[in-house]
């Protein structure tokens, strides 16, 4: 019979085994990142370089595996993804489910937001999110909220440097509010995923795609298919990095801390990602023979004019199906002027 003294020691060597034991023998969480962009975009980078850092934070506890330029389904699919369980990460646009998130969307309205920068800070702000935009996405976690830099309109064919030479144009469009938009231009708004511009554009089943330089000259390449940019600097599109919630719940404490804490404090980094792809994104397509115009004041002036008309009429459709629009939109478009001050923005450089 063994005495009291042995299964003493033996316990204590027990417990001492049972907290010293090495890291690897931790559980590791290995997680899907997916997305529809092509890796070499700088957005894409970043993502990356958060994946790496995440991995080297844990000590190897956190493993990812990343999906870019959409090998795991087509756009549209990548909110349900995340909230189905596909992917554990996804990075997804608002735009390509209409209806889902009607008041995030509320960024997408014209000329509201100068640049991603300003973007990514207003639809962070925590009582915003808090408040309106958090309980829009069911079933994940927003991890971080953020938009490209304003879009422009790019053309196959004809310039646009007048609000008359819209009429009749066949554009594609990136999220519902930029189609009331064509439309109220006198446009004609054409629905279709980004990868499938250059072919419509090269085929003439479009006249041209409403995007920011950086989707048009890096992600997508329509800059050989693209004859005239005009610079309106008019919209930005919103998005979303978003994890699974049962994903999320499952991790331990720390690792949850770990993932939160490094999305705290990076609108200004992530946005200016986005911006810096403006110039690359332009020298590009002007590289790939496509002419940039800028709107005269006048003309400016009448694009912002039927610009406000949209939001006005979007606001009010939104308000009558009881959705705090017109709250929404006036505190964005506050906290946008706010950040104006010490952020880029296209409409002034």
């Amino acid at each position: 019979m063994r005495s009291p003294l042995y299964a003493g020691v033996m316990a204590a060597a027990s417990a001492f085994l049972l907290h010293t034991q090495p890291a690897a023998a931790q559980q590791t969480y290995e997680l899907k990142i997916a997305h529809f962009v092509p890796a070499g975009h700088s957005v894409s980078q970043w993502i990356e370089r958060w994946a790496k850092s995440m991995e080297e934070k844990s000590k190897g506890q956190l493993k990812f595996t990343i999906f870019p330029g959409s090998q795991l389904g087509p756009p549209p699919r990548y909110y349900e993804m995340a909230r189905s369980g596909q992917a554990d990460i996804t990075w997804m646009a608002h735009g390509f489910t209409p209806g889902l998130f009607p008041l995030t969307e509320v960024s997408n309205l014209p000329y509201l937001m100068g640049s991603a920068e300003i973007g990514a800070k207003v639809l962070n702000d925590p009582e915003l999110r808090k408040k309106y935009l958090d309980a829009e996405h069911k079933g994940v976690k927003p991890l971080l909220l953020m938009t490209h830099q304003p879009g422009n309109i790019h053309t196959a064919k004809d310039p646009i440097r007048t609000v008359d030479d819209m009429k009749g144009k066949r554009l594609r469009f990136a999220s519902a509010t930029i189609k009331e938009f064509i439309a109220a231009l006198g446009g004609t708004p054409v629905g279709l995923p980004p990868t499938q511009m250059v072919e419509s554009m090269q085929k003439g089943t479009i006249d041209g795609a409403v995007i920011d330089y950086g989707g048009g000259g890096i992600a997508f390449k329509i800059g050989p298919v693209t004859k005239y940019t005009t610079e309106m600097y008019s919209y930005v599109t919103s998005f979303c990095i978003c994890m699974n919630q049962a994903a999320y719940d499952k991790l331990p404490p720390d690792l949850k801390k770990l993932i939160d804490d490094s999305f705290v404090g990076v609108e200004k980094e992530v946005g200016m990602e986005w911006d810096k792809l403006d110039d690359i994104g332009k020298a590009i397509m002007v590289k790939d023979g496509m002419t940039p115009i800028k709107l005269s004041k006048e003309e400016d002036a009448k694009f912002r004019a039927v610009g406000a008309k949209v939001a006005e009429a979007e606001i009010a459709a939104l308000e009558k199906k009881g959705l705090p629009a017109k709250q929404v939109y006036d505190m964005m478009k506050s906290l946008a002027q706010k950040h104006e001050k010490d952020s880029r923005n296209f409409w002034t450089q």
